[in-house]
Order: C-alpha cells, then sequence, then structure tokens
C-alpha cells in the first residue's frame, strides 16, 4: 500500500503546541505516513519556536503575515496560497487544529478541491457567532466540511452530532495539548534550577498570578477592564507576584504597558516560550486567562483558573475543575482572584513543581489522557488510507 501523504497545516502558537503532538505521531509511523508540514506564517515568530523544541522542521512556509493587516486581507492570502500548495503537492488529506484563519481557509480549500479533511480539536461551541470572534464562524466552517471530526471530550463529539454530523465522521480522541503538555512538564520540571533563575522574584513562597490575555473581543475596553483589575489585585495582594507574559499584538501591548508598566510586583514580559510558559504554570497559584488553551492545561494541572471572557466552549471545565467565568468585569475579576489568592495564602505550588519526586504526573485529565495524536494518525490511516 502507498504511504499515506497528509498535508498538516499550522499557523499560530496555540496550533503548533496542539499538531506538534500530530506531527511527531505522522513522523513515528514512517513505514505507513509520509507527512508533508506546512507553517501558514500567520503567527511565525511565535509558532517555529515552539516547533523548534519538538525538533519539527517545516517542509512549507507560507509566510502570509503583514503587519495590521485586516482578517479579509489574511484569510485571501491563506485561500491562494493553500490552493496553489494543494495543486502542488496532491495531499492525501489536509489535517489542521483548532478555530483560526488558517484553519479555516484549509477546510475550504480542501472543500474546493475535494480532498478530505481532518479536523482536530473538532465540535467546540459556545453558540455565539460573536462570542469568540472570529474563531466560533472560523470552527463551524471547519466543521461543515470536515471528513474525520477528532473531538477532544464526549461533549464536543454531541455537539456534532446534533449538527448532523454521522457518528462515523466523529471519534472521542482526546485533545492533543495534553499530549503535549505530558512530553514538556516533567522534563521542565527537571529544569526547575534554570527557570528559577531566570525568575528570581519567584523563588520564595509568596503567591503568583499567571497572566494572559489577547483575544479580539477583548480589545478595546475588555483589556483596559483587565488591566485595572490586575491593578487593583497588585494593590490589595502587594506580597503576591502577577506575572504577565504580554502579546505582541499591538492592540494588548499598547493598554497593558500604559497601565500596568510601573507596578512594582507586576512583571510585563516578552511572550514566553512554550516550555517557559509550562514551567510558570505549574509554578503559579492561579491563572487568568482569555485563551481556551490554558483552560485545558491548567485543568490538566489541577490549577484554579479565572476565564476573561463572557463563554467557553469548554464547558467542561465549569463542571469539573475550579473554573471561573467572569467575562472582563472589573468587579468580577477582582472579586474572584482575591478569594483564591485568600484561600491559597502561601501554598503557591499546589503540587510540587520543582522536579522532585512528589511532583504530580499527568495520567488523564479532563481532556484526555496523553495520547490523542496516536489515534487521530491510527484513524487517518484506517478510514483515509485505506480507501487510496
Amino acid at each position: 500500500m502507498d504511504k499515506l501523504r497528509p498535508l498538516l497545516i499550522l499557523g499560530t502558537r496555540p496550533e503548533a503546541i496542539k499538531m506538534a503532538p500530530v506531527i511527531l505521531a505522522c513522523q513515528a509511523r514512517a513505514d505507513a505516513v509520509q507527512p508533508l508540514v506546512c507553517l501558514s506564517g500567520q503567527h511565525r515568530h511565535m509558532a517555529r519556536p515552539i516547533l523548534d523544541y519538538f525538533s519539527i522542521t517545516p517542509d512549507l512556509d507560507l509566510d502570509v503575515m503583514a503587519e495590521n493587516q485586516t482578517l479579509a486581507s489574511l484569510t485571501a492570502k491563506l485561500v491562494t496560497a493553500l490552493d496553489q500548495l494543494v495543486t502542488e503537492h496532491s495531499p492525501d488529506c489536509l489535517v489542521a487544529q483548532g478555530d483560526t484563519a488558517t484553519v479555516m481557509t484549509a477546510a475550504m480549500i480542501a472543500f474546493y478541491r475535494h480532498v478530505p479533511f481532518v479536523h482536530v480539536e473538532a465540535g467546540l461551541r459556545t453558540g455565539n457567532l460573536q462570542a469568540p470572534w472570529p474563531e466560533e464562524f472560523n470552527r463551524r466552517v471547519a466543521g461543515i466540511v470536515a471528513s474525520l471530526h477528532c473531538a477532544p471530550t464526549a461533549g464536543a463529539a454531541e455537539n456534532l452530532r446534533r449538527e448532523g454530523v454521522p457518528d462515523a465522521q466523529i471519534s472521542v480522541t482526546g485533545n492533543t495539548v495534553v499530549d503535549a503538555l505530558r512530553m514538556t512538564i516533567e522534563r521542565e520540571r527537571a529544569n526547575s534550577a534554570a527557570w528559577t533563575k531566570r525568575h528570581p522574584n519567584l523563588a520564595g513562597a509568596a503567591p503568583m498570578c499567571l497572566i494572559t490575555a489577547h483575544r479580539r473581543e477583548n480589545f478595546g475596553g475588555g483589556m483596559e477592564n483587565i488591566c485595572q483589575a490586575i491593578l487593583q489585585l497588585s494593590a490589595r495582594f502587594p506580597e503576591a507576584q502577577f506575572l504577565y507574559p504580554v502579546h505582541l499584538n499591538p492592540n494588548v501591548r499598547q493598554p497593558v504597558n500604559k497601565l500596568l508598566g510601573n507596578q512594582a510586583n507586576v512583571a510585563l514580559l516578552e511572550p514566553a516560550a512554550y516550555p517557559e510558559f509550562v514551567w510558570l504554570m505549574d509554578r503559579a497559584s492561579v491563572l487568568l486567562t482569555d485563551s481556551g488553551g490554558v483552560q485545558e492545561e491548567a485543568a490538566s494541572l489541577d490549577k484554579p483558573v479565572v476565564v476573561m471572557r463572557e463563554t467557553t466552549e469548554r464547558p467542561e471545565v465549569l463542571d469539573a475543575t475550579e473554573c471561573y467565568l467572569v467575562g472582563s468585569s472589573v468587579e468580577r475579576i477582582v472579586d474572584t482572584v482575591s478569594s483564591v489568592l485568600e484561600r491559597v495564602g502561601t501554598d503557591v505550588t499546589g503540587k510540587a513543581t520543582d522536579g522532585d519526586s512528589g511532583s504530580a504526573i499527568i495520567h488523564s485529565s479532563l481532556f484526555g489522557d496523553g495520547h490523542a495524536a496516536e489515534r487521530i494518525t491510527d484513524w487517518m490511516l484506517k478510514r483515509i488510507a485505506g480507501t487510496k
């Protein structure tokens, strides 16, 4: 039998994290799979280091990013570039993860060219096209045309069934974010001394709040509210450390630098490399985020997480973990984080995080057991290679 030739496409940092295990699983099946890895360039400077960490070299780079370009311009570039790519390489299927412009356009080109589309992390829904925006639209488009829906949870699979997707096209694989986290966490716990040297203010027993906020729906007033909440929290808890790796988008950096740049216990960092961010998550007392992936990682690390969004496409975390959905309300953010910090006190690490024998090993979580990528690869071989 000829080898399966999937075209694996990614564009952003979260996609790189969640696609890396799939790429590695395909490469591990060199007897049956000949993967072609494409970086769209949507977030090249943030995605490349992730691939480097996992020793993945893209075969192709579309280089579509330009400063301050609109979503329409980005989408147009991606459609043209991906169409040409599929024409040149004639892959057996296109594989993409999540809900970005890269994913949506990959799904569209697969549909136009009659090539099977494999959607990793399929079935996530909020039911509101405006939140998250434009991600909810992107993943619904991908869901319309996907041949194989790799659902991370039973809830995501049920969303797909309600939309009329046949059971034969759905597989609950788990989320590849857990695969990536398991590959990384023990390695970085063992490297804890180096990270502590890089972050000497975290060497003591003070609580640490790790912050990420970058989603489009929070641009403007939402980001200002988040910054005002952090200002109040940093004043209320002067002994706590607030670490904020700030996204490169100027819509994030401008208000963050303006409002938080002069607080003694607020450290504004450049975007943290993935291994560093995993170590920081593991060290944190509480995470404040508007990220979807961080919700999954926090659940896997058994960390309290305050979600600064009005809705979440990962409702499992609200039922089964210490997760609080607060939106961008200053009052709700301050009250919720205060409650967590008052409770944790100086018990900042939860499960030990400095590489000792007491460190918690992630065996399983709400979002998988660390073997999602293997299941996805096996399913592609069964369903797509089996039809060649």
